[in-house]
């Protein structure tokens, strides 16, 4: 069974991960078959492409502030809810963007799926100005 304390501490963590700037540091979170689908696009399978899903947002908002606003969680299933903050790497225009992943973790505590959301069109709004 997973204790509500762990996931509280790996959310803690995984904000940090972010933060470190390091898309390394994020991936070592999944399992190594694990995967990540945002807003119901293709799917970033395995730890290597997971890395690549982070080194894309980083060169998009290389100023990127994650905060963890609250965890939720059920068994193996764990809704990470967070909020990031920086400025496009583009237009220079300030971002703050907020969603959530819904994790299934395995016994290890390392994500074995992830579905992330946010408001795309918020974004592109944000993004130009």
């Amino acid at each position: 069974m997973i204790d509500v304390k762990d996931i509280e501490r790996m959310a803690a963590e995984y904000t940090a991960a972010w933060n470190s700037k390091s898309a390394e540091a994020e991936a070592a979170f999944y399992a190594p078959e694990g995967e990540i689908i945002i807003n119901r696009g293709d799917p970033w399978t395995g730890r290597s492409r997971v890395r690549d899903m982070a080194a894309g947002f980083y060169a998009d908002v290389p100023d990127l502030s994650l905060t963890c606003d609250g965890v939720r969680c059920s068994g193996h299933h764990v809704l990470y809810l967070w909020t990031f903050t920086g400025h496009d790497a583009t237009t220079g225009q300030a971002l703050t963007i907020r969603g959530w992943k819904e994790w299934e973790l395995n016994d290890d505590l390392k994500v074995a799926a992830s579905r992330g959301w946010f408001d795309a069109e918020d974004y592109a709004r944000q993004v130009g100005g």
